[in-house]
């Protein structure tokens, strides 16, 4: 038997966990602020997905610290997106380190990876209602 221990994970499917103190909670903003509703749930999680890819939202007497991107969901065009959740209420970080910093929300990240085939990013973050950091990032092609 041959064992490919090069690469195990290499053709997992991955799938983000965030934790939620308050699933009720997690659940309303989600939908309310960014219209996404569950396509699927079970006691203690809820089961979302965007372009085929999974993520779940689950109860959790953890949290987390907020202090990293947890989740980011890559879109073609951040200023409409932005303007769009700002719309619903979401609020956006302000953010102002070394070699980051946002403008009215949105940040100029220079690089990226190159098998992306763009030449940087342009980010955005905000905190879900349980304070989950997650950020919206276009390429710039």
């Amino acid at each position: 038997m041959t064992t490919d221990t090069a690469a195990p994970l290499s053709r997992a499917r991955v799938a983000t966990r965030l934790p939620a103190r308050d699933l009720g909670r997690a659940r309303r903003f989600y939908a309310e602020k960014l219209g996404l509703e569950p396509v699927d749930e079970r006691p203690g999680g809820l089961l979302y997905r965007c372009s085929g890819v999974d993520f779940v939202v689950f109860r959790s007497v953890g949290s987390s610290p907020g202090t990293f991107t947890q989740m980011a969901f890559e879109v073609d065009d951040i200023e409409a997106v932005v303007a769009e959740l700002r719309h619903r209420g979401v609020v956006f970080e302000e953010v102002d380190a070394p070699g980051l910093r946002t403008r009215d929300g949105i940040a100029e990240i220079e690089g990226n990876y190159p098998s992306k085939g763009a030449r940087g990013e342009r980010g955005a973050w905000f905190r879900d209602s349980e304070g989950n950091l997650l950020g919206v990032g276009e390429p710039v092609r």
